[in-house]
């Protein structure tokens, strides 16, 4: 079934560059219209705006410059949303950020900041988009989870509790609004090549004295039976898919991008 969004509006957090800009481009070429959100330099954001609004079809995408860690500000970007676009009837919550060290060594602002941008701030978009979807009796929510909200991994702490809430929390919103054609899903990635991610590489090699192709596969790939990387656009594709005809009736589901991980 051919996957179109033609009249519909998406708000991405965290889509300013990673997987998150994969879903804006995706959905944006689907032919919805889409506000990004994220940090950066001033030239990759005009970059990024400037791509997504070709796919559009012109003109640059809107941008929210909000803060995640900031409840108002997550507040007041989904009625940006509304007011640059007539709607948010997508949500993608993307945005987040890790931090390892062993729990006796973990830095309480780092537990706090990941906690808030990478579970918090799904709960705040989710209950400022809410009363907009239902009122238009239609609405995507798509919770970018991970691995790590299903299967723990060791000095990760924080970002597990986090994704393990967003995992939690979206079986919650899917319940409530389970009578509505309204869904509320989490993907669950494993390691995605992002520049982020590919920059854990080198010093992986260094440290074990191997190959860059060895450290890759492994140490960082250790868990990942497929061995490869996983590509943004096969999360993006997925993301697009739960917005599109024919995904009404998964809702509350949390599924894994992760090359055989949680088959293991």
């Amino acid at each position: 079934m051919e996957q179109t969004l033609a009249g519909r509006t998406a708000l991405i957090t965290g889509s300013t560059s990673g997987i998150g800009h994969g879903i804006a481009m995706q959905m944006a070429r689907a032919g919805a219209k889409v506000m990004l959100n994220g940090f950066g330099k001033p030239e990759e954001i005009a970059a990024a705006r400037a791509e997504v609004g070709v796919a559009m079809g012109g003109g640059d995408a809107p941008y929210s410059a909000a803060d995640m860690s900031k409840p108002d500000e997550v507040r007041a970007m989904v009625a940006d949303c509304e007011k640059a676009l007539g709607a948010c009837d997508i949500l993608v919550n993307n945005a987040g950020i890790q931090f390892v060290s062993p729990v006796e060594e973990f830095p309480d602002a780092k537990w706090d900041a990941i906690i808030a941008i990478n579970l918090s701030s799904n709960f705040h978009a989710i209950k400022a988009a809410l009363p907009g979807m239902r009122k238009r009796n239609w609405g995507r929510v798509v919770n970018i989870a991970s691995a790590h909200g299903l299967v723990a991994s060791p000095y990760k702490v924080a970002y597990v509790a986090a994704k393990h809430g967003v995992v939690g929390m979206t079986k919650v919103v899917a319940l409530e609004v389970a009578q509505t054609p309204i869904t509320c899903n989490a993907i669950c990635p494993g390691f995605v090549r992002t520049p982020l991610a590919e920059a854990q590489v080198k010093p992986l090699a260094e440290k074990h004295g191997v190959s860059e192709e060895v450290a890759l596969r492994d140490y960082l790939l250790e868990k990942q039976p497929s061995k490869r990387w996983i590509e943004v656009d096969e999360v993006a594709s997925l993301a697009l898919w739960l917005c599109g005809p024919g995904s009404g009736g998964v809702n509350g589901a949390a599924l894994s991008v992760d090359g055989g991980w949680l088959a293991a």
